[in-house]
């Protein structure tokens, strides 16, 4: 049978037009589900020619001192934006002198909004900032052009205004919104703003509120012909919270002025609510630089100064505590049965186990807890190290006993973060057994690493955490983690702001150091403290330095009873803490106690330099604590001296 061959080839064509065209079909369909349904773009497209979403930013939360002092808060900023997909030829050197630019600026600024590498999520489709923070006036000057230079709008903003030149530290800045910020908070937008540092970045959600959007009608030419369906599917902005810190801006600013021309740092804590009254850090700068359109270049200024003022001392310097680190010292040996109130040991102007090393001042010999904190004899401190770790009858080995000593340490607050409410705290550093082992090859004892008895060595801690333990010892043995927030709006603080931390260490042993900062301030090296009317507790520190001059430490609280403050002054290269120090610590506690402060020697400390390099003026010669302290063991109760 003859096969024609022509009408099975026409089935076959018929066949493959049939597929291609069922394949062109599926293809369609889809590319139509993507672009519809999975792409945002063709909606986008579609909406925009609809559509305008317009974002309508909160009023950011107002900050105020705990005395209700209006520190930070919000003034009208204008924004202009540009839809580049609605840009149409314009005068462009009428609009360069409108906003006071030039034509090159405005080419870059273009340029720079097209550039995806620059600009990650350029659409044409979405508004993009071209110049932010006008002010009432330019923003006045623009309207009145604006229905020339078509595919731009003004965009209402606030900015932060400052009540007060302080605090910058506390305070923070913000700033736009990297592209980290954008892929992890989808709140945040290209051309946002955000919290960068103190409390505006830790309470960043709290301050920022809640945007709102209003939905505008186009024509078929793209025209604004005013809100879709009369506004019903707006929404309105809601305000971000106000806060109200714990800081007293008083005693800030008196903090601030009398720690000019000085590196350093003072924290004043209340010790029964953890409340931080007062963080200076020295040098500190204005927090109005870092708003407006001079902020990056003041920002620039700033990072480049060589006094480093962006670091904030009181939570980020990392130092060695030294002769403040030595109640906390005392406490571990009280606990741990080293040492009772009446155990005295010997100095001979030095540690004599080590030939005469670490030194000590000359004073008669021995001496018991109590004198040792009063007179700050790093003798007493050394034995009591060796007696805690290198003796077997209370642990089986160095490791074990030096991990009790460091747990300790820890529960006191030191080695980690406290947990402030404002980011960037730094941890300090107390060491563990592993360190040593891995230094001295696990051949150690308490002689290779006697320096951590008065505070120095590897020892490193943060103003917050000297200052947390003298409130802990004010509190008798438990803290409050520190925080510079004591209310937020309609809104309870972190639980953590209120729980008590407790040291693991009795209240009884606390009371005997207590007795012996209390030694401190009316015969011994804290003398300079003393206030006639309030019982104030203290302990110097002088700190070595192996890169300049000394620095100078002081902690204190008060009353004795009942106490109400606990402070950290901290100098760099202020030399002996009874020098310096003592004497800003003192006038802290004027300011607190009494409202004001000795005019005289207010006045002295704020000129007193110092900065490295710099002469200080004022000092005749060096003072060190032996000469400030004169006959003080004599005028100790002969209960707290073992003779």
């Amino acid at each position: 049978m003859e096969i024609n061959n022509s009408k099975y080839s026409n089935y076959n064509r018929r066949y493959m037009i049939a597929g291609a065209v069922i394949v062109l079909i599926v293809v369609l369909v889809i590319r139509l589900f993507f672009l519809q349904i999975i792409s945002s773009d063709y909606k986008r497209w579609a909406d925009n020619n609809a559509f305008q979403e317009r974002t309508l930013y909160p009023s950011r939360g107002i900050i105020y001192d705990r005395n209700g002092k209006l520190l930070v808060y919000n003034q009208p900023s204008y924004d202009v934006m540009v839809i580049m997909r609605e840009v149409e030829p314009f005068d462009t050197l009428d609009f360069c002198k409108t906003l006071n630019i030039t034509k090159e600026y405005f080419d870059y600024r273009v340029g720079t909004i097209k550039n995806k590498n620059l600009n990650p999520g350029y659409s044409p489709y979405i508004p993009q900032m071209f110049m932010s923070q006008l002010s009432a006036n330019e923003y006045g000057v623009f309207q009145e052009k604006l229905f020339k230079f078509p595919g731009f709008y003004i965009r209402n903003r606030t900015l932060r205004e400052y009540g007060c030149t302080n605090a910058a530290n506390v305070l923070g800045s913000i700033g736009e919104v990297n592209k980290s910020e954008i892929e992890k908070d989808n709140y945040y937008v290209q051309s946002d703003n955000s919290g960068k540092s103190g409390v505006e970045r830790s309470y960043e959600k709290i301050l920022r509120g809640e945007k709102g959007v209003e939905i505008l009608l186009r024509d078929v030419h793209g025209r604004i012909k005013g809100k879709y369906e009369e506004g019903k599917h707006d929404k309105e902005p809601v305000s971000g919270k106000n806060i109200t810190l714990s800081i007293d801006m008083d005693l800030q600013e008196f903090g601030e002025k009398i720690m000019q021309n000085k590196q350093g740092a003072i924290v004043m804590i209340e010790p029964s609510t953890g409340e931080i009254l007062c963080l200076v850090t020295a040098p500190s700068y204005n927090p109005a630089l870092l708003t407006g359109r001079q902020k990056g270049k003041n920002h620039q200024m700033l990072d480049e100064d060589p006094l480093n003022p962006l670091l904030d001392r009181s939570i980020m310097g990392s130092y060695s505590p030294g002769s403040t680190f030595k109640p906390a010292q005392g406490l571990i040996f009280l606990q741990e049965g080293v040492v009772t109130k009446e155990t005295a040991y010997s100095c001979a102007s030095g540690y004599s186990y080590l030939g005469g090393r670490p030194k000590c001042r000359s004073h008669f010999s021995p001496v018991s807890l109590v004198s040792a904190l009063a007179i700050s004899c790093n003798s007493y401190f050394c034995w009591g190290l060796r007696g805690l770790l290198d003796s077997r009858t209370r642990y089986p080995s160095i490791q074990e006993a030096f991990e009790v000593w460091k747990n300790y340490m820890v529960k006191m607050g030191y080695g980690y973060p406290l947990g402030i409410d404002l980011p960037s705290e730094k941890r300090g550093y107390i060491p563990n057994s592993k360190a040593y082992d891995n230094t001295h090859n696990k051949h150690w004892n308490s002689s290779s690493i006697i320096s951590i008895a008065i505070g120095q060595g590897e020892i490193n801690a943060t103003p917050l955490q000297i200052c947390n333990l003298a409130a802990t010892i004010a509190n008798r043995g438990y803290y409050i983690i520190p925080h510079v927030v004591n209310k937020i709006q309609d809104t309870p603080l972190d639980e953590k702001y209120t729980t008590k931390k407790y040291t693991g260490i009795e209240s009884q042993y606390y009371n005997i150091v207590v007795e012996g900062m209390r030694a401190a301030v009316t015969v011994g090296t804290c003398g300079g403290l003393y206030l006639p009317d309030i019982e104030i507790c203290g302990k110097t520190g002088t700190v070595q330095n192996p890169h300049g001059r000394d620095h100078s430490a002081c902690i204190a609280f008060a009353p004795a009873n009942n106490p109400r403050i606990a402070i950290c002054v901290y100098v760099q290269n202020g030399g002996s803490g009874a020098m310096v120090a003592v004497p800003i610590a003192r006038l802290m506690f004027e300011k607190f106690f009494y409202g004001k402060a000795n005019e005289w020697n207010t006045d002295r400390m704020s000129r007193w330099s110092t900065l490295p390099g710099s002469p200080n003026y004022l000092l005749k010669k060096e003072i060190d604590d032996e000469e400030v302290v004169e006959e003080i063991i004599e005028e100790i109760e002969e209960t707290n001296v073992e003779q």
